[in-house]
């Protein structure tokens, strides 16, 4: 019973001698070291915190909605020399198809479809100058696809024009089909899907032919014009555009063949959530007014309708229009300004234009087209 006590005495020695040892070796200058390396950490944790807001406030001044408004204007990438879509006018001003998606922007953003600055790009520009901010929204004939979506960084907003790319060839030249192109020299713009289109096609029928590739749409249909090339292909609208500027319409015919679809639309760079959400729903608002029947002559008529559809689509109730950072009128503005889809058509490419270019897939959806709106609500 004594040993016992003697081992209990002993461990509890031992114990009390291993805790002043652990305390001495606690000194003064580890307890520092302790001490500096939480505050160490502390700076650094505030450092980080205070990176993070810079990065935050960094993108925020990024903000595609805050430029324009500080800048007073819209900067859209456009083609001047696609006749009916975008090009120049006898005033010398670019008008067309797309331009006027790219002022019911302007229309939304500032009431004023003429706060805008129309910058032209060849194809080969188009992606850089959105890709590097020269441009705020890029709204020229171009094509909606995979690569573009991801490699190039952007986002398209509605399709405005359903497409298809098509050929055009002199009329006395027998050709009436695609196998008839058989080592054909064919012309087509640098920087564009027709290239690959063009590849794809003739890959599949197994035709060979010559391409030849131009940096842009005047050098091309110049060059058809003087016979250096047997045929040139483009979306079919953009053949037709040009076919009434040739010399002799008369002489030039399109293939009935579409060797791809083209669907072409607004196009925004990625990382800008809310301007993407804004270039949306401005073009869908030329849209959705032309399904109720809402058109710039007679919008104002529509201000005390009942129709809650209507009255969100026009900023008479509802908080749709703050939601994007917009005034809560903006689709008024736009259609006031611009006019829904149908006037934007008709004033480019309609019966009253030299082009007089059927709707087909490009009419609303309740006249059977693919053109169709979400729900403004």
């Amino acid at each position: 019973m004594l040993k016992k006590r003697k081992s209990l005495k002993l461990f509890f020695a031992c114990v009390i001698l291993g805790l002043v040892l652990f305390i001495v070796g606690c000194t003064p200058e580890d307890a520092s070291s302790e001490e500096e390396t939480e505050t160490t950490n502390e700076s650094n944790t505030e450092e980080t915190d205070t990176s993070s807001d810079d990065h935050e406030s960094e993108n925020s001044s990024r903000s595609t909605l805050t430029a324009v408004e500080d800048r007073g204007h819209l900067i859209l990438g456009g083609n001047n020399q696609l006749p009916g879509f975008g090009y120049l006018n006898e005033d010398g001003e670019i008008e067309g198809f797309d331009i006027d998606f790219g002022k019911a922007i302007a229309a939304a953003i500032f009431d004023d479809p003429e706060a805008i600055e129309v910058r032209p790009l060849s194809a080969d520009e188009r992606f850089t100058a959105l890709q590097t901010g020269e441009v705020d929204v890029l709204i020229r004939n171009t094509t909606w696809t995979t690569t573009r979506d991801t490699d190039l960084g952007t986002h398209f907003g509605p399709t405005t024009f359903y497409d298809g790319q098509g050929m055009m060839v002199r009329a006395d030249s027998g050709i009436t089909t695609l196998e008839d192109l058989a080592g054909a020299r064919i012309g087509v713009e640098t920087g564009t899907t027709t290239e690959l289109n063009l590849a794809d096609q003739f890959r599949k029928l197994d035709i060979d032919y010559e391409q030849v590739t131009f940096d842009d749409n005047d050098a091309l249909v110049a060059a058809y014009e003087e016979g250096s090339v047997d045929a040139w292909t483009t979306d079919k609208s953009g053949l037709v555009s040009r076919l009434e500027t040739l010399s002799d319409p008369e002489a030039h015919t399109i293939l009935d063949e579409a060797l791809s679809k083209e669907p072409l639309g607004p196009t925004v760079r990625q990382g800008d959530d809310q301007w993407f959400n804004i270039v949306k729903w401005i073009t869908f608002a030329t849209i959705e007014a032309e399904e109720l029947g809402i058109n710039s002559e007679n919008v104002d008529e529509f201000m005390d309708s009942d129709d809650p559809v209507i009255r969100r689509l026009l900023g008479l109730e509802g908080d749709l229009g703050s939601m994007l950072g917009l005034s809560e009128d903006f689709g008024y503005r736009v259609i006031k300004h611009v006019g829904n889809y149908g006037e934007i058509y008709d004033r480019h490419l309609g019966p009253d234009t030299i082009f007089n270019l059927e709707r087909g897939l490009n009419e609303n959806w309740t006249n059977g087209g693919l053109l169709y709106s979400p729900p403004f609500r």
